[in-house]
Parts: C-alpha cells; sequence; structure tokens
C-alpha cells in the first residue's frame, strides 16, 4: 500500500509489525533531507518532523537543542515544509508543531492554510500538543477535509472520560505520553507508559503508539509489549546535536527496528 493510496492510519496498520516512528528536527543538519530518507530505509514505519521553534511547551532540553540549532542555521517553518514536497519516500510523513506556529504558516488562512500547506507537500499527518480537544473542532474538521490526520496526545493523568474522548476525535493514531513530563533520554521507561497504552487501546481501534522517554531499544521493546508502537526522537536527536553524522542516526533507528521486529515479529496494530 503506498502513501499514495493510502491515509496514515491505513499505512500503519498495513505495517504488520510493531511501529518505528523516528522524530526528527527539521533542518537540524545541511542534509535533513537525507537524514528522513535514511530512516525510512532504516525501517521507519512513519517519521514525525519536528518544526523548530523558539519557545516549546513539551519539548525537553535536546529536542530545544536540536530547534535551536535548526533556527540558528537560518531554518524557518514554511521554507523547511516546502523541501518536503521533492522528497522521495514511502511511508508517512507527520509534523509537529503548536498553535502559534501552525495558525502562522500561511497567515490569511490561519488553520485551513496550515494542513492545506501539510497536504500539498505530502505530509499525511499533524500534531499541535498545545490546541486543547476543546478548541480543535474546526482544526480536525479542517484536517479531514485535506487528508491530513490529526493526531492527538492523550497523558497519564487524563481521566478515563477524556481518554475515551481523545482517542475518538484522534486520526491516523493516538499518541500516549509514557508519562507526565516533557521529552528527553531517560534511564528507565516510565511506570506509567504500559498501563496507560493497555487503557487507550481498549479504547480504540486505532494504532497506539508511545512516546516520551523511549530511549534505548529496551524501552521500546518493552513499550510495545502494550502498545501498537514507539516514537524515538531525543536519543536520536542526541547524536545530531553533538555531531554525529547522518549515517550514524540511520544505523541507531536499524537498531531499533531490528529490536522490535525481533521481538513481535507479526503484529496487526490495533488488535
Amino acid at each position: 500500500m503506498s502513501v499514495a493510496t493510502a491515509g496514515l492510519e491505513q499505512h500503519l496498520r498495513a505495517a504488520g509489525r510493531p511501529l518505528l516512528v523516528p522524530y526528527l528536527m527539521a533542518g537540524v543538519v545541511p542534509d535533513w533531507l537525507d537524514l528522513v530518507r535514511g530512516v525510512v530505509d532504516a525501517g521507519a514505519d512513519a517519521v514525525e518532523i519536528g518544526l523548530p521553534f523558539s519557545d516549546p511547551m513539551l519539548d525537553g532540553p535536546t529536542v530545544q537543542r536540536a530547534a535551536a540549532v535548526a533556527l540558528d542555521r537560518g531554518a524557518r517553518p514554511r521554507p523547511l515544509l516546502d523541501e518536503l514536497a521533492g522528497l522521495d519516500h514511502d511511508v508517512p510523513l507527520v509534523v509537529m508543531t503548536y498553535a502559534n506556529v501552525a495558525e502562522t504558516l500561511v497567515p490569511s488562512r490561519g488553520v485551513a492554510g496550515f494542513v492545506d500547506h501539510l497536504a500539498a507537500v505530502g505530509v499525511r499527518g499533524a500534531i499541535v500538543p498545545d490546541l486543547p480537544l476543546e478548541e480543535s473542532a474546526e482544526y480536525r474538521a479542517r484536517a479531514a477535509d485535506a487528508g491530513v490526520a490529526a493526531v492527538l496526545m492523550a497523558a497519564p493523568s487524563c481521566d478515563d472520560d477524556r481518554c475515551r474522548r481523545i482517542a475518538s476525535a484522534s486520526a491516523g493514531f493516538v499518541y500516549s505520553m509514557s508519562s507526565m513530563r516533557t521529552t528527553g533520554e531517560h534511564d528507565d521507561l516510565a511506570a506509567t507508559a504500559g498501563a496507560h497504552s493497555r487503557r487507550l487501546r481498549a479504547m480504540t481501534d486505532l494504532p497506539v503508539v508511545t512516546g516520551f522517554g523511549v530511549s534505548t531499544t529496551e524501552h521500546a521493546v518493552r513499550a510495545c509489549a502494550d502498545a501498537d508502537g514507539v516514537v524515538v526522537g531525543s536519543a536520536l536527536l542526541r547524536m545530531l546535536v553533538d555531531g554525529a553524522p547522518v549515517a550514524d542516526v540511520v544505523d541507531a533507528v536499524a537498531a531499533f527496528r531490528r529490536a522490535l521486529s525481533s521481538a513481535r515479529p507479526e503484529v496487526a496494530p490495533g488488535v
């Protein structure tokens, strides 16, 4: 099933294995598009792409450093998105950004311009973590019209009713926050990760993907015992901001892919 003929959810369901979603910062290195191509070749099932922003809310120190590097290089959200239009890839791209960036991407059109622009450059999903569920109806409707999945995040602090409403409103997949903390590397996977993923999986047929603090292949394997997949971000971005070549980051993604596939080789997301 190609990205051209399938939405985000359909593509993830067709993967038939634990889902691996690397998070990369757009513009963090000059050859960042080669980085995207490389992680796809290494076994990513989707790629989450952060747009650099000077005042992030959910991002820990490593993602903040990566954003600062990109901004210092002169990277800006709209030109970065435009670069994606020429990218040849066969997995969905999911853009993560904040509400004020989204609303000003196409100043005259607000949220409609944001999702239309994503669709125009081939992006199949979007995450806007600081847009509350109660204020997201217009965004979700416009995203659905544009063929862009509005992926929503659910935190372990949410009660069952709110989790159920988030799961029902989400598209593409449900992003399960492993803990109530910012993104970043940690020695251990949060104790709340497994129970929260299991709770969400009981509430939705969408794939449930765990992120925040998935720092090692062991964390990823443990998380996928309860979730359909993982987002891995800070562990990869740390390598880049510390000067590692793109090839080393691609190798790290390949190691995550091998570990997940070995631990649970055949699955159907959402079941």
